[in-house]
């Protein structure tokens, strides 16, 4: 049974930083993309992709361009955001998840991060 667990998450300043990790157990065939997700809270808030990371590349939502900074390692099946000049609006559950070649996607339960103003 495939888990990805998220760490690093908090509370934090607004200009502050926060790094997220995620590490995935269990048997996972060929890992084609690993990236974040964030859903904000409030009613009608859809869950949006905020940065994925493949082995030759790396695409982030408009909003996180410049402050934030995914990686990944293949190897130990585990991926990063380093998240600077928070601000208030970053507020949101942010899940990890993984797709496969054979587009199967895996989610972790997800780790809050709250920014102060």
């Amino acid at each position: 049974q495939v888990q990805l667990v998220e760490s690093g998450g908090g509370l934090v300043q607004a200009g502050g930083s926060l790094r997220l990790s995620c590490a995935a157990s269990g048997y996972i065939f060929s890992i084609k993309t690993m990236g974040w997700y964030r859903q904000a809270p409030g009613p009608g808030k859809q869950r949006e992709l905020v940065a994925v990371w493949t082995s030759d590349s790396t695409n982030y939502v408009d909003s996180v361009k410049g402050r934030f900074t995914i990686s990944g390692d293949n190897a130990k099946r585990s991926v990063y955001l380093q998240m600077n000049s928070l601000k208030p609006e970053d507020t949101a559950v942010y899940y990890c998840a993984v797709r496969d070649h054979r587009s199967r996607d895996y989610w972790g339960l997800g780790t809050q991060v709250t920014v102060s103003s």
